[in-house]
């Protein structure tokens, strides 16, 4: 019995497969929306995915122990949040000093602030839209900050203010190409200062370079900047991850005390961490994908419909066939089985193309585009699932009604 139903089952994928060779064209129209949907998923599960891992080893690389404060969300996505955010308190070195003096828990506590669109001179040549960061020495253990030559600053650079500076590999390539450029004098903005260490290169992240910076001592940054409209962005790195949240309650409490934030109200700053970053990302991306899903999910449904229609066209074509099978012997479940294979086989066919085509076209953007791609196992299962199960959906009313024919009327039939 299992070998007989086995041989009808194949039996039927070849019918069908004869019946989509035999009208390549209406085939092709068929297949098309499944392919789209499934290629669409595809790709974009892909490029998601890729993006996924690389947002979170290159872009929110914190630290799981680590946790930023600032007087408002780092993204902020709508306006009144932001004049909302724009109305509270600056934090300043007042502040980094009083987390530095008082929070017992924090291994170690850096300030920062930084000026994105910075002109840098060596010569005649010159760079624009150059990161400036005025940091204190701690955040260069806390950033995680690795140098190929010279030295970070230290605590008496940032005493004296001294007009030092370390580099990225972006100002070494285009400003001092072929020369040593330790103790080479840069100009940033309308200030000199002495390069005294060359940072690792660390690539593009989204076609942005990671390379185009300067660290200065973040007292000398205020020298040269000012406060303007910023504020100083305060870092803590815990002890452990196991007990940052304990980090973090100690150091709202300081903060809510200079701040003078009421017991009822809520924090006038954000602490951010690693996963509130990664959340952010994920909700954004996860809403990218919901909209290409029913994108998706119309294309399949719309293709669904038309295998439909094909299937019963195959059923009227075909009902002296079906007439003459039920003469010798075929039952009725043998009739409904064979067209639903059938149908999700021209469905499952589709949707192996689809899959095919949807990882091309993913690795085809990260080849001219900068977005990294990564295909899940899941999703080419998924994919194929759903494409099948499409088939076997849209192919049970054709079926149950080539199941249900009268023999005798069928044989009948011109």
């Amino acid at each position: 019995m299992a070998r007989k139903t086995t041989l009808a089952f194949w039996e039927a994928v070849r019918i069908a497969l004869g019946s989509l060779w035999a009208h390549k064209m209406r085939s092709v129209l068929t297949l098309l929306g499944v392919v789209i949907g499934v290629t669409s998923v595809i790709a974009v599960v892909s490029i998601i995915s890729g993006l996924n891992g690389y947002v979170a080893e290159k872009v929110f690389n914190l630290g799981a122990d680590v946790f930023v404060i600032n007087r408002g969300p780092s993204i902020i996505t709508n306006i009144e949040e932001y004049n909302e955010t724009q109305k509270r308190r600056k934090f300043t070195m007042d502040d980094y000093e009083a987390i530095l003096s008082g929070c017992k828990t924090c291994l170690d506590v850096g300030a920062a602030m930084s000026q994105q669109t910075a002109q840098v001179k060596y010569g005649m040549d010159y760079l624009t839209n150059v990161n400036v960061r005025g940091w204190t020495p701690s955040m260069t253990r806390i950033y995680d900050t690795d140098l190929v030559s010279g030295r970070h600053i230290t605590e008496i650079d940032l005493q004296q203010a001294s007009p030092v500076c370390t580099v990225g590999m972006d100002i070494v390539e285009k400003l001092l190409p072929g020369v040593d450029p330790m103790g080479k004098e840069i100009r940033v903005d309308n200030e000199n200062c002495t390069v005294i260490g060359v940072g690792k290169k660390q690539g593009s992240v989204l076609g942005q370079s990671r390379d185009d910076w300067v660290i200065i001592p973040i007292t000398n940054y205020l020298k040269m900047y000012g406060t303007q409209d910023q504020s100083v962005q305060i870092w803590v790195k815990g002890y452990s991850t196991a007990h940052l949240e304990n980090t973090m309650d100690e150091v709202r409490q300081i903060l809510r005390g200079r701040r003078h934030v009421e017991y009822s109200q809520k924090d006038d700053f954000v602490m951010e961490t690693n996963q509130s970053f990664l959340a952010l990302w994920g909700s954004i991306s996860g809403a990218f994908f919901g909209v290409v899903v029913v994108i998706a999910s119309i294309s399949l449904l719309v293709d669904g419909i038309v295998i439909m229609n094909i299937m019963l066209v195959s059923v009227t074509e075909r009902t002296r066939e079906i007439g003459l099978r039920k003469s010798i012997g075929a039952r009725r479940t043998d009739i409904l089985l064979q067209f639903l294979i059938e149908s999700s086989t021209i469905a499952a066919i589709g949707g192996l193309w689809g899959i095919l085509f949807g990882i091309m076209l993913a690795k085809l953007v990260s080849l001219v585009t900068s977005l990294p791609s990564a295909v899940e196992g899941w999703s080419i299962i998924a994919g194929l699932l759903v494409a099948t199960s499409v088939g076997v959906f849209f192919g049970v009313y054709p079926a149950s009604k080539a199941a249900r024919l009268d023999p005798v009327v069928a044989l009948r039939s011109e």
